[in-house]
């Protein structure tokens, strides 16, 4: 309520005055609540802590992640050699775009992993000394080769059947001859997933890494037990990959990775020539202003017709 209100009807118009309590809205944009730091303390520990997870935009999840598999070609026909000879040879093994029909079964692969292993990298040193301390100096990187992978597997077992056919493209298991190397290698993306509030929270890549050169190297034994009644199937499978790359050193999706909060965009409405002019009068004034404008408003043709909904845009 107002410390002081008054009015006096002059004519047609009924002008009011008023001395508000609270001028906290007057200015919310220069309001210097708004530019208190939430939380406690920015400069102790747990607000260093906590500014540093906002600033990662929050922690990541072990649960919140895809893989995705580049499948090999398959064994292609050798030149110059017969189509018999060929099919002979071949009978066991995955033909050319075999593996690539079974696009269901791939893109199912990717809901039943379990666990997966993002892969490390390490730095090979040799150790250095002319006089005092040693020093290790790197003179090369190298990579553990292998990763393994645990999936749920359907009652058909179809998720370990599609491994054992990209193995197939590999080696033949009626002739034991073994296949060209650039036939069953493929590639693997882990990515690690993440929350974004531009698309209303929901999971986009914010890490992500290519591993070049893989193949299923083992595929485990899968155990049964009678005592285990509820409990899903799983297969563990390790690949071998050569080599691996990070996919998100500079954007992913068009959003950058981590960041700091800026100032909150403050929209203000259209309010029209004159109503721009009254929102900068005193906050005395300016519901006397508003009040005469609404009255105007009623006393125009245009507004008596439209119960003054509908009026000039200069008003």
């Amino acid at each position: 309520m107002a410390i002081l209100r008054g009015g006096r009807r002059i004519g047609p118009f009924d002008i009011r005055l008023g001395l508000p309590r609270d001028r906290s809205l007057d200015d919310v944009e220069g309001d210097p609540r708004l530019k208190r730091t939430q939380g406690g303390n920015p400069e102790s520990t747990i607000g260093r802590v906590m500014g540093a997870i906002a600033q990662g935009e929050g922690c990541a999840k072990t649960n919140r992640f895809l893989v995705d598999f580049v499948l090999p070609n398959g064994v292609t026909d050798k030149p110059g050699q017969s189509e018999i000879l060929f099919t002979e040879e071949v009978q066991h093994s995955s033909r050319y775009g075999e593996l690539r029909q079974n696009t269901e079964v791939q893109r199912g692969l990717r809901a039943f992993v379990e666990t997966v292993e993002m892969p490390g990298r390490n730095l090979n040193t040799t150790e250095f000394k002319t006089y005092g301390p040693k020093r290790e100096i790197v003179y090369g990187h190298s990579y553990s080769g292998e990763v393994t992978m645990t999936f749920y597997t359907d009652k058909f077992l179809r998720q370990r059947t599609f491994f054992e056919m990209w193995q197939a493209a590999a080696y033949d298991h009626g002739t034991n001859n073994v296949h060209f190397y650039d036939e069953y290698v493929g590639a693997i993306r882990v990515y690690q997933l993440g929350a974004f509030a531009e698309e209303n929270d929901r999971d986009r890549i914010s890490y992500g890494v290519h591993l070049y050169e893989c193949f299923p190297k083992a595929i485990n034994a899968v155990n049964y037990n009678q005592g285990a009644n509820d409990e899903i199937q799983k297969v563990s499978v390790t690949f071998a990959f050569r080599d691996w790359t990070n996919l998100t050193l500079g954007q992913v999706n068009n959003f950058t990775v981590g960041g700091g909060f800026k100032k909150p965009d403050i929209v203000e409405a259209d309010r029209g020539l004159i109503g721009n002019i009254i929102s900068k009068l005193p906050p005395e004034l300016r519901r006397a202003g508003r009040d005469a404008v609404n009255v105007i408003k009623q006393r125009v043709p245009i507004g008596a017709v439209t119960g003054g909904k509908v009026f000039p845009p200069f008003l």
